[in-house]
Protein backbone atom coordinates (compact mmCIF):
# COMPACT_ATOMS: atom_id res chain seq x y z
CA UNK A 1 0.00 0.00 0.00
CA UNK A 2 2.90 2.50 0.81
CA UNK A 3 4.36 2.04 -3.04
CA UNK A 4 1.11 2.81 -4.34
CA UNK A 5 0.36 6.03 -2.37
CA UNK A 6 2.48 8.38 -4.18
CA UNK A 7 0.56 7.13 -7.35
CA UNK A 8 -2.68 7.83 -5.34
CA UNK A 9 -2.00 11.13 -4.17
CA UNK A 10 -0.81 12.05 -7.55
CA UNK A 11 -4.04 11.01 -9.38
CA UNK A 12 -6.27 12.52 -6.57
CA UNK A 13 -3.90 15.76 -7.71
CA UNK A 14 -4.57 16.06 -11.41
CA UNK A 15 -7.99 15.24 -10.36
CA UNK A 16 -8.24 18.51 -8.09
CA UNK A 17 -6.05 20.23 -10.15
CA UNK A 18 -8.79 21.76 -12.73
CA UNK A 19 -11.15 23.02 -10.20
CA UNK A 20 -8.53 24.76 -8.34
CA UNK A 21 -7.51 26.74 -11.45
CA UNK A 22 -10.90 26.97 -12.53
CA UNK A 23 -11.36 28.46 -8.79
CA UNK A 24 -8.43 30.57 -9.00
CA UNK A 25 -9.71 32.28 -12.04
CA UNK A 26 -12.81 32.67 -11.25
CA UNK A 27 -12.12 36.39 -9.82
CA UNK A 28 -11.84 39.57 -11.14
CA UNK A 29 -8.37 40.23 -12.55
CA UNK A 30 -7.04 43.30 -11.24
CA UNK A 31 -3.98 45.26 -13.41
CA UNK A 32 -0.47 43.76 -12.46
CA UNK A 33 1.69 46.39 -10.04
CA UNK A 34 4.40 46.69 -12.65
CA UNK A 35 1.79 47.74 -15.41
CA UNK A 36 0.29 50.47 -12.74
CA UNK A 37 4.02 51.81 -11.85
CA UNK A 38 4.64 52.05 -15.72
CA UNK A 39 2.03 54.03 -15.98
CA UNK A 40 3.05 56.40 -13.15
CA UNK A 41 6.43 56.73 -13.89
CA UNK A 42 5.93 59.87 -16.64
CA UNK A 43 4.40 62.19 -13.85
CA UNK A 44 6.49 60.82 -10.90
CA UNK A 45 10.16 61.83 -13.36
CA UNK A 46 7.96 65.09 -14.36
CA UNK A 47 7.85 65.70 -10.32
CA UNK A 48 11.15 65.18 -9.67
CA UNK A 49 12.62 66.85 -12.57
CA UNK A 50 14.12 63.98 -14.33
CA UNK A 51 15.13 65.02 -17.69
CA UNK A 52 17.83 62.50 -18.76
CA UNK A 53 17.48 59.22 -20.43
CA UNK A 54 19.73 57.43 -18.17
CA UNK A 55 18.05 59.10 -14.96
CA UNK A 56 14.84 57.85 -16.16
CA UNK A 57 15.66 54.27 -16.99
CA UNK A 58 17.84 53.87 -14.15
CA UNK A 59 14.66 55.30 -11.72
CA UNK A 60 12.26 52.89 -13.41
CA UNK A 61 15.03 49.71 -12.51
CA UNK A 62 14.94 50.43 -8.90
CA UNK A 63 11.32 50.98 -9.13
CA UNK A 64 10.18 47.85 -10.71
CA UNK A 65 13.07 45.39 -10.65
CA UNK A 66 11.22 42.86 -12.49
CA UNK A 67 11.27 45.10 -15.93
CA UNK A 68 14.93 45.12 -16.33
CA UNK A 69 14.85 41.21 -15.58
CA UNK A 70 12.10 40.64 -18.50
CA UNK A 71 14.37 43.13 -20.58
CA UNK A 72 17.36 40.46 -19.35
CA UNK A 73 15.18 37.68 -20.20
CA UNK A 74 14.07 39.21 -23.70
CA UNK A 75 17.72 40.34 -24.46
CA UNK A 76 19.08 36.46 -23.99
CA UNK A 77 16.26 35.57 -26.34
CA UNK A 78 17.23 38.06 -29.32
CA UNK A 79 20.99 36.50 -28.56
CA UNK A 80 19.51 32.84 -28.46
CA UNK A 81 18.18 33.41 -32.34
CA UNK A 82 21.94 34.15 -33.30
CA UNK A 83 22.98 30.65 -31.79
CA UNK A 84 19.98 28.96 -33.43
CA UNK A 85 22.09 27.79 -36.23
CA UNK A 86 25.18 25.88 -34.23
CA UNK A 87 22.46 24.73 -32.24
CA UNK A 88 20.83 23.12 -35.08
CA UNK A 89 24.10 21.85 -35.98
CA UNK A 90 25.03 20.44 -32.65
CA UNK A 91 21.41 18.42 -32.71
CA UNK A 92 22.13 16.80 -36.09
CA UNK A 93 25.23 15.43 -34.86
CA UNK A 94 23.78 14.44 -31.95
CA UNK A 95 21.41 12.74 -34.15
CA UNK A 96 23.58 11.39 -36.96
CA UNK A 97 25.83 9.58 -34.01
CA UNK A 98 22.87 8.34 -32.23
CA UNK A 99 21.58 6.35 -35.44
CA UNK A 100 25.09 5.10 -36.27
CA UNK A 101 24.93 4.00 -32.59
CA UNK A 102 21.85 1.96 -33.17
CA UNK A 103 22.29 0.47 -36.52
CA UNK A 104 25.97 -1.14 -35.00
CA UNK A 105 23.68 -2.19 -31.83
CA UNK A 106 21.13 -4.05 -34.33
CA UNK A 107 23.65 -5.21 -36.55
CA UNK A 108 25.36 -7.09 -33.50
CA UNK A 109 21.60 -8.50 -32.86
CA UNK A 110 21.02 -9.39 -36.17
CA UNK A 111 17.83 -7.36 -36.05
CA UNK A 112 16.99 -4.62 -38.69
CA UNK A 113 17.00 -1.36 -37.45
CA UNK A 114 13.36 0.86 -37.29
CA UNK A 115 12.29 4.05 -37.82
CA UNK A 116 11.31 4.37 -33.92
CA UNK A 117 14.64 2.77 -33.00
CA UNK A 118 16.24 6.32 -34.06
CA UNK A 119 14.29 8.58 -31.88
CA UNK A 120 16.43 10.49 -29.80
CA UNK A 121 15.74 13.11 -26.99
CA UNK A 122 18.75 14.73 -26.14
CA UNK A 123 18.99 15.00 -30.30
CA UNK A 124 15.41 16.34 -30.63
CA UNK A 125 15.38 18.42 -27.96
CA UNK A 126 18.40 20.52 -29.10
CA UNK A 127 16.83 20.83 -32.60
CA UNK A 128 13.66 22.51 -30.98
CA UNK A 129 15.97 24.56 -28.99
CA UNK A 130 17.25 25.77 -32.98
CA UNK A 131 13.72 26.13 -34.09
CA UNK A 132 14.18 30.07 -34.57
CA UNK A 133 9.75 29.72 -34.26
CA UNK A 134 9.83 28.79 -31.27
CA UNK A 135 12.88 30.57 -29.67
CA UNK A 136 10.62 33.68 -27.89
CA UNK A 137 8.08 31.22 -27.08
CA UNK A 138 10.81 28.94 -24.61
CA UNK A 139 11.90 32.56 -23.43
CA UNK A 140 8.10 32.87 -22.38
CA UNK A 141 8.39 30.19 -19.89
CA UNK A 142 11.55 31.94 -18.17
CA UNK A 143 9.81 35.56 -18.17
CA UNK A 144 6.82 33.93 -16.27
CA UNK A 145 8.65 31.85 -13.50
CA UNK A 146 10.31 35.21 -12.91
CA UNK A 147 7.25 37.09 -12.91
CA UNK A 148 5.72 34.51 -10.70
CA UNK A 149 8.66 34.92 -8.30
CA UNK A 150 8.66 38.92 -7.98
CA UNK A 151 4.84 38.18 -7.34
CA UNK A 152 1.98 36.15 -7.42
CA UNK A 153 -0.13 33.71 -10.13
CA UNK A 154 -3.12 36.24 -9.68
CA UNK A 155 -0.23 38.64 -11.74
CA UNK A 156 0.96 36.14 -14.27
CA UNK A 157 -3.19 35.32 -15.23
CA UNK A 158 -4.07 39.32 -15.17
CA UNK A 159 -0.76 39.93 -17.47
CA UNK A 160 -1.72 36.81 -19.46
CA UNK A 161 -5.31 37.79 -19.86
CA UNK A 162 -4.31 41.38 -21.11
CA UNK A 163 -2.17 40.18 -24.02
CA UNK A 164 -3.25 40.59 -27.61
CA UNK A 165 -3.22 37.70 -29.27
CA UNK A 166 -4.96 39.16 -32.42
CA UNK A 167 -2.11 39.73 -34.72
CA UNK A 168 -0.45 36.74 -34.35
CA UNK A 169 -4.05 34.71 -35.31
CA UNK A 170 -4.59 36.62 -38.21
CA UNK A 171 -0.76 36.10 -39.24
CA UNK A 172 -1.52 32.13 -38.80
CA UNK A 173 -4.61 32.24 -40.91
CA UNK A 174 -3.51 34.89 -44.20
CA UNK A 175 -0.26 32.48 -44.21
CA UNK A 176 -2.71 29.51 -44.55
CA UNK A 177 -5.07 31.03 -47.06
CA UNK A 178 -2.29 32.55 -49.59
CA UNK A 179 -0.27 29.39 -49.34
CA UNK A 180 -3.31 27.62 -51.32
CA UNK A 181 -3.03 26.48 -54.64
CA UNK A 182 -5.81 28.71 -56.30
CA UNK A 183 -4.20 32.04 -54.69
CA UNK A 184 -0.31 31.09 -55.62
CA UNK A 185 -1.60 29.85 -59.07
CA UNK A 186 -3.67 33.73 -59.25
CA UNK A 187 -0.72 35.44 -57.73
CA UNK A 188 1.69 33.72 -60.34
CA UNK A 189 -0.67 34.71 -63.29
CA UNK A 190 -0.64 38.40 -62.12
CA UNK A 191 2.79 38.72 -61.61
CA UNK A 192 3.61 36.78 -65.02
CA UNK A 193 2.16 39.39 -66.85
CA UNK A 194 4.87 41.91 -66.02
CA UNK A 195 7.39 39.07 -66.25
CA UNK A 196 6.12 38.42 -69.60
CA UNK A 197 8.21 41.81 -70.55
CA UNK A 198 11.43 39.91 -70.28
CA UNK A 199 9.99 36.52 -71.74
CA UNK A 200 9.96 35.31 -68.39
CA UNK A 201 13.48 34.70 -67.93
CA UNK A 202 14.90 34.22 -64.48
CA UNK A 203 15.69 37.96 -64.15
CA UNK A 204 12.52 39.03 -65.31
CA UNK A 205 10.90 36.80 -62.66
CA UNK A 206 13.13 38.17 -60.21
CA UNK A 207 12.53 41.75 -60.85
CA UNK A 208 8.24 41.12 -60.69
CA UNK A 209 8.86 39.18 -57.74
CA UNK A 210 11.02 41.26 -55.81
CA UNK A 211 9.14 44.81 -56.90
CA UNK A 212 5.65 43.83 -57.37
CA UNK A 213 5.25 41.21 -54.53
CA UNK A 214 5.84 43.99 -51.98
CA UNK A 215 3.77 46.74 -53.12
CA UNK A 216 0.99 44.35 -53.55
CA UNK A 217 1.19 43.88 -49.44
CA UNK A 218 -0.71 47.63 -49.32
CA UNK A 219 -3.56 45.63 -50.61
CA UNK A 220 -3.16 41.91 -49.28
CA UNK A 221 -1.43 42.84 -46.36
CA UNK A 222 2.16 42.61 -45.43
CA UNK A 223 2.08 38.91 -44.11
CA UNK A 224 0.05 37.78 -46.91
CA UNK A 225 2.64 39.43 -49.44
CA UNK A 226 5.06 38.00 -47.72
CA UNK A 227 3.76 34.54 -48.09
CA UNK A 228 3.26 34.30 -51.68
CA UNK A 229 6.36 36.24 -52.66
CA UNK A 230 8.70 33.61 -50.44
CA UNK A 231 7.06 30.90 -51.79
CA UNK A 232 7.33 32.22 -55.34
CA UNK A 233 10.75 32.59 -55.01
CA UNK A 234 11.34 29.20 -53.47
CA UNK A 235 9.53 27.74 -56.11
CA UNK A 236 11.53 29.45 -59.19
CA UNK A 237 14.74 30.61 -57.74
CA UNK A 238 15.73 28.41 -54.47
CA UNK A 239 15.08 25.68 -55.60
CA UNK A 240 17.91 25.93 -58.04
CA UNK A 241 20.48 26.50 -55.54
CA UNK A 242 21.85 29.50 -55.89
CA UNK A 243 24.90 30.75 -54.45
CA UNK A 244 24.84 31.96 -50.37
CA UNK A 245 25.54 35.35 -51.43
CA UNK A 246 22.45 35.24 -53.86
CA UNK A 247 19.99 33.50 -51.44
CA UNK A 248 20.88 35.86 -48.67
CA UNK A 249 20.85 38.66 -50.75
CA UNK A 250 17.33 37.90 -51.91
CA UNK A 251 16.10 37.27 -48.74
CA UNK A 252 17.53 40.54 -46.80
CA UNK A 253 16.15 42.72 -50.39
CA UNK A 254 12.91 40.92 -50.26
CA UNK A 255 12.88 41.52 -46.26
CA UNK A 256 13.15 45.38 -46.90
CA UNK A 257 11.05 45.61 -49.85
CA UNK A 258 8.20 44.07 -47.77
CA UNK A 259 8.70 46.23 -44.68
CA UNK A 260 8.58 49.29 -47.03
CA UNK A 261 5.83 48.22 -49.25
CA UNK A 262 3.22 48.14 -47.14
CA UNK A 263 2.82 52.20 -46.22
CA UNK A 264 1.15 52.90 -49.61
CA UNK A 265 -2.25 52.25 -47.14
CA UNK A 266 -3.16 53.00 -43.81
CA UNK A 267 -4.09 49.30 -43.15
CA UNK A 268 -1.78 46.62 -44.29
CA UNK A 269 1.52 47.89 -42.36
CA UNK A 270 1.60 46.41 -38.42
CA UNK A 271 3.84 49.56 -37.86
CA UNK A 272 1.25 52.58 -39.46
CA UNK A 273 -1.80 50.35 -38.28
CA UNK A 274 -0.63 51.03 -34.78
CA UNK A 275 -0.73 55.00 -35.56
CA UNK A 276 -3.23 55.28 -38.10
CA UNK A 277 -6.29 56.37 -35.91
CA UNK A 278 -4.44 58.33 -33.00
CA UNK A 279 -2.52 60.30 -35.63
CA UNK A 280 -5.37 60.23 -38.32
CA UNK A 281 -3.76 58.67 -41.14
CA UNK A 282 -5.56 57.96 -44.37
CA UNK A 283 -4.71 56.21 -47.48
CA UNK A 284 -4.23 58.84 -49.53
CA UNK A 285 -1.85 61.01 -46.71
CA UNK A 286 0.27 57.88 -46.90
CA UNK A 287 0.39 56.89 -50.47
CA UNK A 288 1.58 60.86 -50.85
CA UNK A 289 4.49 61.07 -47.99
CA UNK A 290 5.23 57.39 -47.79
CA UNK A 291 4.32 55.39 -50.67
CA UNK A 292 6.55 57.13 -53.07
CA UNK A 293 9.53 57.26 -51.25
CA UNK A 294 8.87 53.33 -50.62
CA UNK A 295 8.27 52.31 -54.44
CA UNK A 296 11.51 54.82 -55.27
CA UNK A 297 13.33 52.96 -52.40
CA UNK A 298 12.40 49.46 -54.05
CA UNK A 299 13.21 50.35 -57.48
CA UNK A 300 16.04 51.60 -56.26
CA UNK A 301 17.70 48.84 -54.13
CA UNK A 302 15.98 46.17 -56.67
CA UNK A 303 17.85 47.54 -59.42
CA UNK A 304 20.97 47.77 -57.78
CA UNK A 305 21.17 44.21 -56.13
CA UNK A 306 20.17 43.10 -60.01
CA UNK A 307 23.05 44.70 -61.02
CA UNK A 308 25.22 42.68 -58.94
CA UNK A 309 23.66 39.30 -59.37
CA UNK A 310 22.58 39.49 -63.55
CA UNK A 311 25.82 37.40 -64.24
CA UNK A 312 24.02 34.74 -61.66
CA UNK A 313 20.42 35.08 -62.89
CA UNK A 314 21.41 34.78 -66.70
CA UNK A 315 23.36 31.23 -65.81
CA UNK A 316 20.37 30.44 -64.46
CA UNK A 317 18.41 30.28 -67.60
CA UNK A 318 20.99 28.16 -69.03
CA UNK A 319 20.20 25.51 -66.48
CA UNK A 320 16.45 25.97 -67.44
CA UNK A 321 14.41 24.14 -70.13
CA UNK A 322 12.84 27.14 -73.38
CA UNK A 323 9.34 27.18 -73.27
CA UNK A 324 8.93 29.96 -75.55
CA UNK A 325 10.67 29.29 -78.20
CA UNK A 326 13.54 31.97 -77.91
CA UNK A 327 16.37 29.71 -77.60
CA UNK A 328 16.77 31.01 -73.82
CA UNK A 329 16.10 29.19 -70.97
CA UNK A 330 12.88 30.69 -68.98
CA UNK A 331 10.61 30.08 -66.29
CA UNK A 332 7.05 29.64 -68.15
CA UNK A 333 6.58 26.11 -67.00
CA UNK A 334 3.23 27.14 -65.97
CA UNK A 335 1.10 25.41 -63.97
CA UNK A 336 -2.36 22.92 -63.52
CA UNK A 337 -5.66 24.93 -63.71
CA UNK A 338 -7.82 25.75 -61.09
CA UNK A 339 -11.88 26.40 -61.99
CA UNK A 340 -11.98 30.06 -61.98
CA UNK A 341 -15.10 30.14 -59.82
CA UNK A 342 -12.93 28.36 -57.16
CA UNK A 343 -10.12 30.95 -57.46
CA UNK A 344 -12.51 32.94 -56.55
CA UNK A 345 -14.19 32.06 -53.51
CA UNK A 346 -10.77 31.83 -52.09
CA UNK A 347 -9.92 35.48 -53.20
CA UNK A 348 -13.51 36.24 -51.26
CA UNK A 349 -12.05 34.00 -48.38
CA UNK A 350 -9.12 36.74 -48.54
CA UNK A 351 -10.47 39.80 -48.30
CA UNK A 352 -12.71 38.83 -45.69
CA UNK A 353 -9.90 38.29 -43.52
CA UNK A 354 -8.13 41.01 -44.57
CA UNK A 355 -11.59 43.14 -44.05
CA UNK A 356 -12.05 41.78 -40.64
CA UNK A 357 -8.68 41.30 -39.65
CA UNK A 358 -9.82 43.32 -36.31
CA UNK A 359 -11.68 41.05 -35.18
CA UNK A 360 -10.87 37.51 -34.38
CA UNK A 361 -14.41 35.64 -33.97
CA UNK A 362 -15.00 37.19 -37.64
CA UNK A 363 -11.80 35.93 -39.17
CA UNK A 364 -11.44 32.27 -37.69
CA UNK A 365 -14.93 31.88 -38.40
CA UNK A 366 -14.40 32.25 -42.22
CA UNK A 367 -11.24 30.08 -42.00
CA UNK A 368 -13.37 27.37 -40.26
CA UNK A 369 -15.93 27.95 -43.65
CA UNK A 370 -12.89 27.96 -45.87
CA UNK A 371 -11.75 24.56 -44.18
CA UNK A 372 -14.88 23.06 -45.37
CA UNK A 373 -14.52 24.65 -48.78
CA UNK A 374 -11.51 23.36 -49.13
CA UNK A 375 -12.79 19.68 -48.14
CA UNK A 376 -15.41 20.26 -50.67
CA UNK A 377 -12.91 21.12 -53.15
CA UNK A 378 -10.36 19.21 -52.69
CA UNK A 379 -9.17 17.74 -56.03
CA UNK A 380 -8.27 21.64 -56.94
CA UNK A 381 -6.24 21.63 -53.80
CA UNK A 382 -2.71 21.18 -52.20
CA UNK A 383 -3.15 19.52 -48.85
CA UNK A 384 -3.62 22.03 -45.93
CA UNK A 385 0.15 21.99 -43.67
CA UNK A 386 -0.50 24.44 -40.94
CA UNK A 387 2.85 23.42 -39.54
CA UNK A 388 4.46 26.75 -40.57
CA UNK A 389 1.42 29.35 -40.11
CA UNK A 390 1.31 27.66 -36.42
CA UNK A 391 4.89 28.13 -35.95
CA UNK A 392 5.05 31.95 -36.98
CA UNK A 393 1.89 32.12 -35.14
CA UNK A 394 3.86 30.88 -31.84
CA UNK A 395 6.67 32.83 -32.66
CA UNK A 396 4.99 36.01 -33.32
CA UNK A 397 2.89 35.66 -29.64
CA UNK A 398 6.25 35.06 -27.97
CA UNK A 399 7.18 38.20 -29.00
CA UNK A 400 3.92 39.89 -28.21
CA UNK A 401 4.42 38.72 -24.65
CA UNK A 402 8.10 40.08 -24.68
CA UNK A 403 7.07 43.22 -26.37
CA UNK A 404 4.84 44.52 -23.73
CA UNK A 405 7.28 44.31 -21.21
CA UNK A 406 9.91 46.67 -22.89
CA UNK A 407 8.01 49.60 -22.74
CA UNK A 408 9.48 51.05 -19.79
CA UNK A 409 12.83 51.98 -21.33
CA UNK A 410 11.39 52.35 -24.72
CA UNK A 411 9.18 55.56 -23.97
CA UNK A 412 11.74 57.39 -22.29
CA UNK A 413 14.53 56.76 -25.36
CA UNK A 414 11.77 57.92 -28.11
CA UNK A 415 10.15 61.06 -26.13
CA UNK A 416 13.96 62.37 -25.86
CA UNK A 417 15.35 62.58 -29.51
CA UNK A 418 15.14 65.14 -32.44
CA UNK A 419 13.65 64.50 -36.01
CA UNK A 420 17.11 62.78 -37.10
CA UNK A 421 18.18 60.85 -34.24
CA UNK A 422 14.55 59.75 -33.82
CA UNK A 423 14.46 58.46 -37.42
CA UNK A 424 17.92 56.88 -36.68
CA UNK A 425 17.48 55.67 -33.41
CA UNK A 426 13.84 53.68 -34.66
CA UNK A 427 15.59 51.84 -37.18
CA UNK A 428 17.86 50.43 -34.64
CA UNK A 429 15.17 49.81 -31.91
CA UNK A 430 13.28 48.16 -34.51
CA UNK A 431 16.11 45.79 -34.97
CA UNK A 432 15.72 44.42 -31.97
CA UNK A 433 12.00 44.83 -30.95
CA UNK A 434 9.23 44.52 -33.51
CA UNK A 435 8.37 47.33 -35.18
CA UNK A 436 4.89 48.08 -34.07
CA UNK A 437 5.56 48.16 -31.23
CA UNK A 438 8.16 51.15 -32.06
CA UNK A 439 5.23 53.33 -33.41
CA UNK A 440 2.94 52.04 -30.49
CA UNK A 441 4.94 53.74 -28.06
CA UNK A 442 5.41 56.57 -29.49
CA UNK A 443 1.62 57.13 -30.46
CA UNK A 444 1.60 57.67 -26.31
CA UNK A 445 4.14 60.02 -25.87
CA UNK A 446 1.73 63.83 -25.27
CA UNK A 447 2.57 66.71 -28.07
CA UNK A 448 5.00 64.92 -30.06
CA UNK A 449 5.56 67.04 -33.23
CA UNK A 450 4.60 65.98 -36.80
CA UNK A 451 8.17 65.25 -38.13
CA UNK A 452 8.93 63.40 -35.02
CA UNK A 453 5.87 61.40 -35.51
CA UNK A 454 6.94 61.27 -39.05
CA UNK A 455 10.64 60.20 -38.20
CA UNK A 456 9.60 57.39 -35.78
CA UNK A 457 7.40 56.02 -38.46
CA UNK A 458 9.32 56.19 -41.32
CA UNK A 459 12.21 54.94 -39.15
CA UNK A 460 9.79 51.76 -37.95
CA UNK A 461 9.03 51.08 -41.67
CA UNK A 462 12.74 51.39 -43.18
CA UNK A 463 14.18 48.97 -40.41
CA UNK A 464 11.95 46.48 -40.72
CA UNK A 465 14.21 43.70 -42.95
CA UNK A 466 17.07 44.09 -40.88
CA UNK A 467 16.38 40.93 -38.44
CA UNK A 468 13.40 38.38 -38.39
CA UNK A 469 11.58 39.68 -35.62
CA UNK A 470 12.33 43.17 -36.68
CA UNK A 471 9.14 42.89 -38.65
CA UNK A 472 5.79 40.66 -38.26
CA UNK A 473 5.82 39.06 -41.84
CA UNK A 474 9.32 38.20 -41.36
CA UNK A 475 9.00 34.90 -39.63
CA UNK A 476 6.71 33.60 -41.94
CA UNK A 477 9.13 34.21 -45.07
CA UNK A 478 11.74 32.84 -43.09
CA UNK A 479 9.49 30.04 -42.17
CA UNK A 480 9.02 29.17 -45.48
CA UNK A 481 12.37 29.55 -46.47
CA UNK A 482 14.70 28.53 -43.99
CA UNK A 483 14.64 24.99 -45.78
CA UNK A 484 17.31 26.37 -48.42
CA UNK A 485 19.72 27.85 -46.33
CA UNK A 486 21.53 24.33 -45.11
CA UNK A 487 21.06 24.71 -41.19
CA UNK A 488 19.37 27.94 -41.33
CA UNK A 489 19.61 31.37 -41.82
CA UNK A 490 22.40 33.42 -40.22
CA UNK A 491 21.32 36.70 -38.42
CA UNK A 492 24.03 38.19 -39.08
CA UNK A 493 24.22 37.43 -42.88
CA UNK A 494 20.62 37.98 -42.90
CA UNK A 495 21.03 41.80 -41.77
CA UNK A 496 24.49 41.97 -43.61
CA UNK A 497 22.38 41.40 -46.71
CA UNK A 498 19.31 44.11 -46.07
CA UNK A 499 22.11 46.47 -44.98
CA UNK A 500 22.61 48.60 -48.26
CA UNK A 501 18.86 48.25 -49.06
CA UNK A 502 17.53 49.64 -45.80
CA UNK A 503 20.23 52.80 -46.38
CA UNK A 504 18.49 53.12 -49.71
CA UNK A 505 15.10 53.44 -48.15
CA UNK A 506 16.38 55.58 -45.02
CA UNK A 507 17.81 58.06 -47.48
CA UNK A 508 15.02 58.31 -49.79
CA UNK A 509 12.59 58.43 -46.50
CA UNK A 510 15.09 61.10 -44.71
CA UNK A 511 16.59 63.17 -47.44
CA UNK A 512 13.47 62.99 -50.21
CA UNK A 513 11.46 66.33 -50.06
CA UNK A 514 8.40 66.79 -48.45
CA UNK A 515 6.20 69.72 -47.47
CA UNK A 516 3.59 68.29 -46.71
CA UNK A 517 4.66 66.45 -43.62
CA UNK A 518 2.66 69.14 -40.97
CA UNK A 519 -0.59 68.82 -42.51
CA UNK A 520 -0.63 65.09 -42.61
CA UNK A 521 -0.10 64.98 -38.88
CA UNK A 522 -2.00 68.46 -37.40
CA UNK A 523 -5.21 66.55 -36.59
CA UNK A 524 -5.32 63.61 -34.22
CA UNK A 525 -7.95 61.63 -33.68
CA UNK A 526 -10.16 62.38 -30.72
CA UNK A 527 -8.81 60.48 -27.83
CA UNK A 528 -12.36 58.85 -26.78
CA UNK A 529 -11.95 56.89 -29.83
CA UNK A 530 -8.51 55.19 -29.39
CA UNK A 531 -7.54 52.24 -26.51
CA UNK A 532 -4.93 53.32 -24.68
CA UNK A 533 -5.54 51.41 -21.29
CA UNK A 534 -2.10 51.05 -20.54
CA UNK A 535 0.38 53.48 -22.40
CA UNK A 536 3.69 51.82 -21.90
CA UNK A 537 2.52 47.97 -21.61
CA UNK A 538 -0.01 47.21 -23.39
CA UNK A 539 1.25 44.18 -25.96
CA UNK A 540 1.36 45.72 -29.05
CA UNK A 541 -0.91 44.04 -32.09
CA UNK A 542 -3.55 45.71 -34.56
CA UNK A 543 -6.71 44.15 -32.94
CA UNK A 544 -5.88 46.72 -30.11
CA UNK A 545 -7.11 49.78 -32.52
Amino acid sequence: MSRRLPYLLLLLLVLLAPAAFAAGGAHALEAPKFQTQMEAFPSQEAAAGMTGIMDKIKFRASEAPFLMVATIIFVCAILHTFFAVPITKYAHKLQHDHDARIRREMEAKGLPAHAADMVSFKATLFHFLGEIEAIFGIWVIVLLGAMFFYYDVETVEAYMSGVNFTEPMFVVIIMALASTRPVLNFAEDCLSLFARIGKQTPSAWWLSILIIGPILGSFITEPGAMTISAMLLAKKFYRLKPSPMFAYGTLGLLFVNISVGGVLTHFAAPPVLMVATKWGLTTPEMLMHFGDKAVLGILTSTALYYFFFRKELASMAGRLPDHDGDGRGDLGEGHGKVPVWITVVHLLFMGWTVFFSHFPSMFIGGFLFFLAFRMATAHHQHAVNLRGPVLVGFFLAGLVIHGGLQGWWLAPIISSLTEVPLFIGSVILTSFNDNAAITFLASQVPDLGAHLKYAVLAGAVTGGGLTVIANAPNPAGQALLNRFFGDGISPLKLAAAALIPTVIAACYMLLFPDNGIDKIFEMEAPAEHVEASHPESEAVDPGNH
